[in-house]
């Protein structure tokens, strides 16, 4: 997947407080440091942990951690890698900078730090968006703004959460690709899409090897959906506006005077979030 380098920065996303931040260095024992359940990443590569530990072995810890104050302890911002390869070494110290941060920042700053480092995998990159719009009700084009992606981009990522929960496990895992997911969603049967991703790990099928799959199937079921070349260019206006307004996916299908509109959500919280815009503008 094509990664950009980020564009006005994660605050620009996020309301302006009137905190000053202030920051110091400091050294701490790895247990006084406890986890941020704010971490958009979930998953660390052993190997590479394994990597680091021998560096820190050899070098110890030259870049410090980002911690903030939580009650008697500390809570991590950035560096959670060097903080396990740290705990795993049993180091009596490591180096830390304490910065006064709120929740918000304490996001911020996480995302940046994998985002740049292209440490996320998909799916943790898809609910760290899903957050942001949960939490502080920010439309996919903004994000996309921000982080000089496309907004195709991020509404893809964000597709990622409509494949069933096993499927997302494999990609996370990282044994089904990025692409390979974004094929498995042009299919609505649910248990297809789960004997596909067997197929992909099973197989070891392509990316074109599985599009050319699905294509076949394709050809053997009747077409049920009206051809592009004869949708009237108002639904595909109205789509799009309706997407800007509700921040999510949106599908109208009109069949004579009658059809129904699509509405995609994400999770419960993102339901939520739609069903309150649209209560708003009645």
């Amino acid at each position: 997947m094509e990664r950009k380098a980020l564009g006005k920065g994660i605050s620009a996303l996020i309301p302006e407080r009137e905190t000053e931040s202030q920051e110091r260095i400091a050294y701490l024992n790895p247990g006084q440091i406890k986890p941020n359940p704010l971490q958009p990443r979930k998953d660390f590569d052993s190997e590479s942990l394994e990597e680091l530990m021998q560096s820190i072995r050899e070098k110890g810890v030259i870049q410090p951690v980002l911690v903030r104050r939580q009650g008697p302890d500390y809570e991590l911002i950035a560096g959670e890698r060097r903080w396990r390869a740290a705990s795993n070494l049993n180091l009596s110290e490591i180096p830390v900078i304490i910065k006064d941060a709120q929740d918000q920042d304490s996001l911020e700053i996480s995302l940046i730090e994998n985002i740049q480092r292209e440490n996320l995998n998909p799916i943790e990159e898809a609910r760290a968006y899903q957050y942001l719009m949960n939490k502080f009700n920010i439309s996919q084009e903004k994000i996309s703004e921000v982080l000089g992606r496309s907004r195709v981009s991020i509404a893809n990522i964000l597709r990622l959460l409509n494949l069933p929960q096993e499927i997302q496990d494999e990609i996370r895992k990282g044994r089904i690709m990025f692409a390979h997911g974004r094929a498995l969603l042009e299919i609505d049967d649910v248990n297809l899409q789960r004997r596909l991703s067997q197929d992909i790990i099973a197989k070891g099928l392509s990316v074109r090897e599985l599009e050319n799959l699905i294509k076949s199937r394709r050809t053997k079921l009747p077409k049920k959906r009206i051809s592009p070349a004869h949708r009237q260019p108002y639904l595909t206006l109205m789509e799009e506006e309706l997407q800007h307004a509700l921040a999510t996916k949106v599908r109208i299908i009109k069949r004579k005077k009658r059809g129904h509109i699509n509405i995609e959500f994400y999770s419960d919280e993102d339901l939520g979030r739609i069903i309150a815009r649209i209560k708003a503008t009645i």
